[in-house]
């Protein structure tokens, strides 16, 4: 199927060209940068993990969680993935958190599940939200250890459970990722399967003081990712056809998104401690693996890392989109730059971002804006799956803090000493969820409370937010300069974020251009539109 790219990719290459360099704004990161306030909003949940002592590995790889507007109310919403006992039937389930924001802004949680459809028992992974019946609300897809599950939202603030066709994969699916992959208009299906483990087969595995400890993946085999098309709010396995099935891997972080500027949705895959996938599409329903020579297989050394969880933006201006990945301690994040024709280059190093990981094990990341002076920052959520050492004598020795990049015109700053509170840190994600126009992360514990950051300065500089298609590319003209944003809610490690492209505009008080490309290659244009407010393109006009 063709499309008509003339426009985006002209675009693109006269962008390409010319990087565009954010204003400057005033540096805020003196003062607290979050405040920590999931117990004064009622956000109360509590991981658990099901651990009894035998060290089956699910224990210490889960859970995400999803941010969404489950009730179309205007504010997000918070659903967390639970785990379970693994010697009975678990008496905990997920659980649904509806924002009760006021107008005076008074950020106030309830627990929604009872009666949502929404209170899941199982082994909780992930998930993946979009709108796959184009009936105008979110529907949610779950990953577990166990059985999957598709979630139809029924517009009144409850859900349905249509799982069928195969989604419910009863092996270890992790991360997941809504897409239009064969650009016909409506959301495909894409998650990772991690490895063959089960409680049958799981093995004894030491540390090197001879203690008991978590196996790492390569201890058990490998199994493929699934693809499903969407036919016309019907799931079908194209997994096999579509080419994915040529290649196996311990896979946990995906994003998708269009790498080569071909106007086609390609797919990225983190894979623990063997190479990534970059599954390039080839504009006929089928992909090919193309992770090794696109640069993106391995780290500079050449070597596989423990592939976590993924981000992608375009975090150097330059018109496409770049990747960024968390790895194991000892091992260093991965910074992987794009030329445009989804050629990469670890550039970790150079940008700042090698050394100040080797000490941890990071999950959960994504690009974001924190403090809207139009450069990308980064967030980690940093927790071990293996036993720190310091933290030997105690009952759960995983702990780690969270991390956070400033980013600028040269390279990132860490600026993370405001992450006092350590945690086993897994799902991170982000979105506005005060609506005061800056960009908050909720993230959560392995085994322990989640936690909800507000910013606390992000809204001392301008911003705009643009709602459109998932999948879509948004250009944004300040000063006569353009920047490209992506309309996306996966990438990250098991979770799932606001699906807004979100800019910082610093200083300036208008925005002369805005260009919305959508995933069919229909493009759309507003001129002067005001700051600090959403320009939402998927409500009707009256």
């Amino acid at each position: 199927m063709l499309r008509p790219l003339v426009t985006f990719a002209l675009v693109i290459a006269l962008f390409a060209c010319q990087p565009a360099t954010p204003p400057e704004v005033e540096d805020q990161t003196s003062g607290p940068l979050f405040e920590e306030a999931s117990a004064k909003t009622g956000l109360a949940f509590e991981h658990i993990t099901g651990a009894l002592g035998e060290f089956f590995m699910p224990e210490i790889m889960g859970s995400g969680l999803v941010l969404f507007d489950y009730d179309s109310d205007g504010d997000l919403d918070v659903y967390f993935l639970q785990g379970a006992e693994f010697s009975q039937s678990s008496s905990h389930s997920n659980r649904l958190f509806r924002n009760d924001l006021i107008p005076s802004g008074e950020l106030r949680f309830a627990d929604a599940t009872a009666g949502s459809g929404l209170d899941h028992r199982g082994y909780g992974m992930g998930a993946a939200v979009g709108d796959y019946d184009s009936d105008g609300d979110p529907d949610l897809f779950i990953t577990n250890f166990g059985p999957n599950a598709l979630y139809q939202n029924n517009g009144d603030g409850t859900f349905s459970d249509v799982t069928a066709g195969g989604l419910d994969d009863s092996r270890w699916s992790a991360s997941a990722s809504f897409l239009d992959y064969d650009n016909d208009g409506d959301l495909d299906l894409f998650f990772t399967n991690y490895v063959d483990f089960n409680v049958r087969n799981n093995k004894d595995c030491f540390d090197p003081t001879g203690a008991r400890d978590y196996c790492t993946p390569n201890v058990y085999s490998p199994v493929p990712d699934r693809l499903f098309r969407n036919d016309e709010g019907r799931f079908v396995d194209v997994s096999q056809s579509s080419g994915l099935g040529a290649a196996f891997g311990n896979g946990l972080g995906v994003t998708a998104a269009d790498f080569n500027g071909d106007g086609w949705t390609d797919i990225y895959v983190a894979n623990d401690g063997v190479a990534n996938q970059l599954w390039m599409s080839q504009g006929d329903g089928s992909f090919a693996d193309e992770s090794l020579l696109a640069g993106a297989a391995y780290n500079a050394d050449g070597r596989p890392e423990a592939g976590m969880g993924v981000t992608a933006a375009d975090f150097d201006f330059d018109g496409d989109e770049d990747l960024f990945m968390t790895h194991l301690t000892q091992e260093t994040n991965t910074l992987y730059l794009n030329n445009g024709r989804a050629q990469f280059r670890d550039v970790t190093n150079r940008f700042g971002l090698g050394s100040p990981s080797m000490a941890f094990t990071g999950f959960g990341s994504r690009w974001f804006d924190f403090d809207n002076d139009g450069f990308l920052d980064l967030f980690i959520a940093n927790g071990a799956v293996t036993i720190m050492e310091s933290q030997r004598a105690e009952a759960r020795p995983f702990r780690q803090r969270n991390q956070l990049f400033r980013g600028t015109n040269a390279r990132f700053e860490d600026v993370s000493e405001g992450f006092q509170l350590e945690g086993i840190s897994r799902g991170a994600a982000f979105g506005d969820i005060d609506n005061d126009g800056d960009i908050d992360i909720v993230i959560s514990n392995n085994g322990g409370p989640a936690r909800l950051l507000l910013n606390q300065i992000g809204a001392h500089a301008n911003w705009l937010r643009v709602r459109a298609g998932l999948g879509s590319r948004v250009a944004v003209t300040v000063d006569g300069q353009e920047r490209w944003g992506r309309v996306h809610s996966d990438g990250s490690y098991l979770s799932v974020s606001e699906a807004v492209a979100h800019f910082g505009l610093a200083k300036a008080n208008t925005v002369e251009r805005v260009v919305i490309v959508s995933v069919d290659g229909q493009s759309r244009s507003f001129d002067a539109v005001s700051v600090n407010e959403t320009l939402d393109t998927m409500t009707p006009a009256n």
